[in-house]
C-alpha cells in the first residue's frame, strides 16, 4: 500500500482594503520611504481598520472564498487549524470562531502559535492528521492582525507589519506529492530579542502595563536579523542536501517575508537565482503567519504539479524551520 501524503489542493486569501504607505508612516514617525526600503524592502502594507473585526474575520473571509472555489461544503471539513500570533481573544481559539463564521459543525478546531514560523508548524501538524488516514479534508487557516500589537510611535517596528488572512485545503493522496519532509527547531533564549511583554499570565494586563506600552511588539533588530539569516539559510541548505536537491531542481524558495535582505541572503546561500525566490514583501510587509501562504496564493498560476518547493521561516521564540513540498496541481 502506497504511503498517504497530505497535499495542498487549494488556497485563497483576504487582504484588507486600507493601504498604509511609507509616505503616510513618515507623517507619523521620523522615517522615510528611502529609509524603510533600504532597511527592509517594504513599500506598503494592508491594515484592517474596522475595530469590530480581527484575525478570525480575515481567515474566515479567505476560507469562504476557498470553499466556494473548491465547491466544498462546510459539513465536509474534518479539522480546522489556525496559525496566528494575534488571536481575537485568549479563548476561545480563533479556529473555533472561524468555524462559527463558516458554519463548520462537524470538525474540531485549535490554534497554533509559533510567531512567524506558525504557518509551517501548522502545515506539518495538519499533514500528520491527513497522513493518519482518518482526516480527508483539513482546513488550514493562517492570519494575523499585526496592526493590533504594533506601536505606531516606534519607527523601528511600525513599518514592518501588515494584516492578512489565508486559507488552505489539505487532502490525502497516494502520489509522491505534497508535504515530503520538514526540519524544525526552537530556542527559547530568543525570547529576549523578540517578544510582546504583557498580556500573558506572567505579566497580566493592568493599568501599569498599558501605561508602560508593554502590549506592543518589541524587537532587537540586529540580533534577530543575524539569527534569521543564519538559521533560515542553514536549515534550507540542509533540506536540499537531505533530498539531493540542487538549484536546478528546486522550482521555488518560498520564504517568510520579514526583510528583503534576509530573503536575498537565504536565496544566495542556496545558490538560487532571484527568479526562483517568491517575494511580495514590498506590497504587504510582514503579515507573520500569513506571509508564506500569501506568496503561494499570489503565484498559484506559476506553480506546476510535481514542482519542488522549499518553504522557510524564522520567528519569535526563536522558532525556525524549512519544509520540502512537492506541489500537487496545475492551475488553469
Amino acid at each position: 500500500m502506497n504511503k498517504i501524503r497530505a497535499t495542498i489542493t487549494g488556497l485563497d486569501a483576504y487582504l484588507p482594503e486600507y493601504i498604509l504607505t511609507n509616505e503616510e508612516l513618515s507623517q507619523m514617525v521620523d522615517t522615510s520611504d528611502e529609509w524603510i526600503m533600504q532597511r527592509v524592502g517594504i513599500k506598503e502594507r494592508r491594515i484592517l481598520k474596522d475595530p469590530s473585526k480581527a484575525t478570525a474575520f480575515m481567515v474566515s473571509e479567505a476560507a469562504k472564498k476557498l470553499l466556494n472555489k473548491k465547491k466544498v461544503s462546510p459539513s465536509e471539513i474534518d479539522l480546522v487549524i489556525c496559525a496566528t500570533t494575534t488571536p481575537d481573544m485568549q479563548f476561545p481559539s480563533t479556529a473555533c470562531l472561524a468555524c462559527d463564521n463558516l458554519g463548520i459543525k462537524n470538525a474540531w478546531a485549535f490554534d497554533i502559535q509559533a510567531a512567524c514560523s506558525g504557518f509551517i508548524y501548522a502545515l506539518e501538524t495538519a499533514s500528520k492528521f491527513v497522513e493518519s488516514g482518518q482526516y480527508k479534508k483539513v482546513l488550514l487557516l493562517a492570519g494575523d492582525k499585526m496592526s493590533s500589537i504594533v506601536d505606531y510611535t516606534d519607527r523601528n517596528t511600525c513599518p514592518l507589519f501588515g494584516d492578512a488572512g489565508t486559507a488552505l485545503l489539505l487532502e490525502p493522496t497516494t502520489e509522491e506529492l505534497g508535504v515530503m519532509d520538514h526540519l524544525f527547531f526552537s530556542d527559547g533564549a530568543g525570547r529576549d530579542f523578540l517578544y510582546l511583554k504583557a498580556g500573558g499570565s506572567l505579566n497580566p494586563s493592568s493599568f501599569e502595563t498599558v501605561k508602560a506600552r508593554e502590549h506592543f511588539v518589541y524587537q532587537e533588530g540586529k540580533t534577530v536579523f543575524k539569527f534569521a539569516v543564519s538559521n533560515m539559510a542553514d536549515v534550507s541548505v540542509e533540506m536540499m542536501n537531505r533530498h539531493h536537491l540542487t538549484p536546478e531542481t528546486i522550482d521555488w524558495l518560498v520564504p517568510h517575508q520579514a526583510n528583503l535582505r534576509i530573503i536575498d541572503a537565504v536565496g544566495r546561500r542556496m545558490g538560487l537565482p532571484p527568479e526562483k525566490v517568491m517575494i511580495n514583501i514590498s506590497r504587504y510587509g510582514n503579515t507573520t503567519s500569513a506571509t508564506i501562504p500569501l506568496c503561494l496564493w499570489e503565484n498559484e498560476k506559476e506553480l506546476r504539479k510535481g514542482g519542488n518547493l522549499i518553504l522557510a521561516a524564522f520567528g519569535g521564540g526563536f522558532t525556525w524551520g524549512a519544509m520540502y513540498l512537492k506541489w500537487a496541481y496545475d492551475t488553469l
